[in-house]
C-alpha cells in the first residue's frame, strides 16, 4: 500500500476531518471574542485581559466560570481536535517517515499524557469544581470536574496504556490492533484517530483470512 493510500480517509471521515479544522477555527474566534466583551474571560488566567478601551460596552453572561462564547470555543476545540488530528494525518503523513501508527496511536497517547500532566500539576484550578470544565477525554473530565486525584491517576493509566499500545503496533505483535482499539475507546473523544486505526487494521487483517467455507478441503 502506498503512503498516499495509507493516509487517505473514508469519505465521511474525510468530511469530518475538514469539519474538525473548521471547528478549531470557529472555537478560536469564539474564544477571542470573549476578550472584547469580558474583563477576565478565564479566571484561571486573570492576567489575560484587554484594556477597557479595547473592549465592547457589553459583558457576556457566564456558564459556570467562563463566558458563553469562551465556553463554546473551548468545547469546539475539545470535540474538533480528534478530527483535526485526522486532517493533519491525511495531509502530513505522506510527507513524513513517521507512519500511520505514530500519527493515529502515538500522537493521541502523547497528547493525553501531556494534557493530563498539565491539568494535574500546571492548570490554575477554579473553585468550586465545575461540571463545565473542558476536558479532551472522558476520564480527564472526571478529574477536571471534581479534582479527585483518583480520576487523574486513571487518566495517567489510560495514557500509559496508549503508549503501550503504540509500542505494540511498532513490533507488530499479536493483539496490537485490539490494544489500540481499547485505548481508542478509553480515551474518547481524543482517541477517535486510534479507533480508526484499529478499525482499519482489523478490516485489513480479516480481509486476508480465508473464510471457513473456502478453507475446507474438497
Amino acid at each position: 500500500m502506498s503512503q498516499s493510500q495509507a493516509s487517505s480517509l473514508p469519505r465521511r471521515l474525510d468530511r469530518a476531518a475538514d469539519a474538525g479544522v473548521y471547528a478549531l477555527v470557529a472555537g478560536t474566534v469564539l474564544g477571542l471574542f470573549a476578550f472584547v466583551t469580558n474583563p477576565i474571560p478565564d479566571p484561571s488566567f486573570p492576567w489575560a485581559t484587554l484594556p477597557a478601551s479595547l473592549r465592547l460596552p457589553i459583558t457576556q453572561p457566564s456558564i459556570e466560570h467562563w463566558p458563553v462564547t469562551y465556553t463554546l470555543g473551548i468545547w469546539l476545540w475539545v470535540f474538533g481536535l480528534p478530527f483535526a488530528l485526522l486532517a493533519a494525518y491525511r495531509r502530513l503523513e505522506p510527507r513524513t517517515s513517521a507512519g500511520p501508527r505514530a500519527w493515529l496511536v502515538g500522537l493521541p497517547a502523547g497528547l493525553m499524557l501531556a494534557l493530563t500532566t498539565y491539568c494535574r500539576f500546571l492548570w490554575p484550578k477554579l473553585y468550586p469544581a465545575s461540571w463545565n470544565a473542558p476536558s479532551y477525554t472522558l476520564v480527564c473530565w472526571g478529574y477536571c470536574s471534581s479534582y479527585i486525584p483518583a480520576w487523574s491517576n486513571l487518566s495517567y493509566a489510560v495514557a500509559a496504556f496508549g503508549v503501550g499500545a503504540y509500542l505494540l503496533t511498532r513490533t507488530d505483535v499479536d493483539h496490537a490492533t485490539l490494544a489500540a482499539g481499547a485505548f481508542g475507546v478509553l480515551s474518547l473523544p481524543l482517541g477517535l484517530p486510534t479507533l480508526y486505526y484499529a478499525y482499519r487494521n482489523w478490516t485489513e487483517e480479516n480481509s486476508y483470512r480465508p473464510s471457513s467455507a473456502s478453507s475446507r478441503p474438497t
